[in-house]
């Protein structure tokens, strides 16, 4: 199986473009940040500390299902892959993500699934933590500002300012670097792609042709 490593900050576009990748080349796109996103939603819906979270992860049931190849995450038995997407949940995500028993309970699910599929991986960790060996690991970043410019650009909600967006995108990055379990950092032999002044299409044609001589090799 072909594992393909992709790390980098928040708003870094890895989701979109790793998704795209896998589309093209028939890979299982897999979004870690959905599972710690879930668990996060799992512990705002129910008014759970830190401490009571991990007292409760034995009820937390994460499943990931592919529906014509767009991935799903079922969080005990419901649909919530529109729920965790919210603002939310997003800053709430970073912080129970450090928690290291949030992190091992998704850590053998994640392994799970690159042992038995030709994967693209994206996280904070993947490259350092949770495929260590993978094939080929990439580093995708860009500047906080053009980040922040690309996250409102997406947004419905006309009450926030591009000022407030750069201004969570910069504690998101602080928070994901400085936590003490598995913090944000470049793994030693990935790649860095920072895709500033880069369109979309030009790093999903620059990420696909980096597989494609691995998958050559």
């Amino acid at each position: 199986m072909i594992n393909i490593a992709i790390d980098g900050p928040a708003g870094a576009g890895k989701s979109s473009i790793a998704k795209a990748a896998a589309a093209q080349l028939g890979f299982i796109y897999v979004d870690t940040g959905a599972l710690y996103r879930s668990a996060a939603l799992y512990a705002l819906s129910n008014g759970l500390d830190e401490q009571s979270l991990i007292d409760s992860l034995d009820k937390v049931d994460i499943k990931l299902e592919y529906q014509q190849g767009t991935q799903h995450v079922i969080l005990n038995g419901e649909d919530v892959s529109q729920q965790i997407r919210t603002p939310e949940v997003s800053m709430n995500a970073s912080r129970f993500s450090a928690i290291p028993e949030v992190r091992e309970f998704l850590f053998d699910l994640q392994q799970r699934i690159a042992r038995e599929n030709n994967i693209i991986m994206d996280g904070r960790d993947i490259g350092t933590v949770v495929l260590p060996n993978a094939d080929l690991k990439v580093f995708l970043t860009a500047s906080a500002e053009e980040r922040a410019n690309r996250r409102f650009r997406e947004m419905t909600d006309s009450t926030v300012t591009y000022e407030q967006v750069l201004e969570d995108i910069k504690q998101r990055d602080y928070n994901d670097m400085n936590r003490k379990t598995a913090p944000l950092k470049q793994a030693e032999d990935a790649v860095l792609l920072d895709t500033t002044e880069m369109t979309m299409e030009q790093v999903i044609d620059k990420l696909t042709s980096m597989i494609k001589e691995v998958m050559d090799k």
